[in-house]
């Protein structure tokens, strides 16, 4: 069944997509289709992507599809049904959430169980409606409106975990204050992403150490983002608001659960037997790091699918990706203080060093930077430097044009900093960044 979609997807923002790996043909790499070719029906072109998308400086050369299968044609009619009720950011979201599905029936085989962060920035953008959805086709679904961590993780076995769903999760860790007293929660997410992590709770009356399996899979939907280690392990869909002529199916219990239900089993029935084929498997990713680990159990279901699922699995993993790792860069409390210095310095016509005094005028100078207007008059000196010490920088004194001396930072110091948390922000040479020049 087609979604009842008239129009194309509503564009996203804007993002520059980095080059994939093709899987078994080292250097190789795709291109991403051109914005003509976008197509948001779940059986169009696998190319499909958002009308509004930037070029990128090399393109992706695409993955050739194999034939199609029964897994593929299975996963392709899961895509129709989830795009019913719901219209996700971007094709490559929709791809994503019908692969964390399948991969919830194999979860036995995983090493990582991915965390699915459904965000969006205010109510109505859908993030329920697709819990909804979920609700009803992931393996052994377990809501936890109002329920405690330890009633989640006593209901956790290691031969056949649960898959666990949580609306309102700003309800959670919206506020400090919040996450403070759901730090218990925060930390049983943050456990269960990988296999063999426990808690150790004592029970019954002789108080017996008794240790606890955590790992599960996740679907956490809240109004903003989640904490950064819970999103860190997570694939993120940034739900939106649907616009004027998107039209979505209304979701019925009565009328629609059954036939998920249907696929559901359909579903576990052809992803059962290959549950050891699963485990074996190491895929190429076109990611690496924690990343890789969260990917990896959804590219691996795309590849024993086969048909056009290797290839949309590795684009929307790293088109995604990419997205965060570029929404992280901006976010003050990560890497863009160190990329808005970057800046700075190249700005400066790369000096050897800059006083406290002026890097704070350069980043309140710009416009479209958070700092002039952060906290109540603008970055101050003091917090400039606990910002730093989290990279291990620290000011110093340094020796200004007119031979005096000043608290400030020397640029050699946040070289290695900068090649490791903002490298696209004017790239620093490697062997610079060893201290070779």
């Amino acid at each position: 069944m087609q979604p009842e979609n008239p129009e194309p997807y509503s564009a996203p923002a804007q993002a520059i997509w980095p080059a994939a790996a093709i899987p078994g043909r080292p250097g190789a790499q795709q291109r991403p289709a051109q914005a003509d070719d976008a197509d948001p029906s779940p059986s169009g072109d696998a190319n499909a992507h958002s009308a509004d998308e930037a070029e990128t400086p090399s393109g992706l050369v695409e993955i050739p599809d194999a034939e199609q299968t029964p897994g593929s044609k299975l996963l392709d009619e899961l895509r129709a049904q989830i795009a019913q009720f719901v219209i996700p950011p971007s094709p490559e979201a929709l791809d994503a959430i019908t692969l964390w599905v399948a991969a919830t029936h194999l979860q036995p085989a995983w090493q990582h169980a991915p965390r699915l962060a459904v965000v969006g920035p205010a109510k109505r953008c859908g993030k329920s409606r697709l819990l909804d959805v979920l609700t009803e086709t992931v393996h052994e679904p377990m809501l936890t409106i109002n329920t405690s961590p330890a009633a989640i993780f006593r209901s956790i076995t290691e031969e056949n975990p649960p898959t666990l769903l949580v609306d309102e999760a700003d309800t959670i860790f919206g506020t400090p204050k919040m996450a403070e007293k759901n730090e218990e929660m925060r930390g049983l997410l943050n456990a269960g992403h990988q296999r063999n992590r426990y808690v150790t709770r004592v029970v019954g009356n002789d108080h017996t150490p008794h240790r606890f399996a955590t790992f599960a899979m996740a679907a956490i939907a809240g109004i903003g983002d989640l904490p950064d280690t819970v999103m860190d392990r997570a694939v993120v869909i940034r739900m939106r608001r649907r616009a004027e002529g998107e039209k979505v199916k209304p979701f019925r219990s009565r009328r629609d659960i059954p036939a998920l239900h249907d696929l559901r089993d359909r579903v576990a029935a052809w992803a059962r037997p290959l549950l050891d084929e699963a485990a074996d498997l190491e895929p190429d990713m076109p990611v690496e790091d924690r990343a890789a680990d969260t990917w990896e159990p959804l590219v691996i279901v795309a590849d024993l699918a086969g048909g056009h699922w290797p290839r949309l699995a590795r684009v929307a993993c790293a088109r995604m990706v990419a997205v965060e790792a570029a929404a992280e860069e901006d976010h003050p409390s990560g890497a863009r203080i160190l990329a808005d210095i970057r800046r700075v310095f190249h700005a400066q016509r790369e000096v050897d060093s800059l006083s406290t005094e002026e890097v704070l005028h350069h980043l309140r100078q710009d416009p479209e930077a958070p700092w002039a207007e952060w906290g109540r008059g603008g970055l101050t000196a003091r917090e400039l430097s606990r910002m730093l010490r989290e990279f291990e920088i620290k000011p110093g004194n340094v020796r200004m044009a007119d031979r005096t001396q000043r608290k400030g930072y020397m640029r050699n110091k946040f070289l290695d900093a900068w090649r490791r948390y903002c490298p696209a922000v004017h790239p620093v040479d490697a062997d610079t960044a060893r201290g070779k020049d």
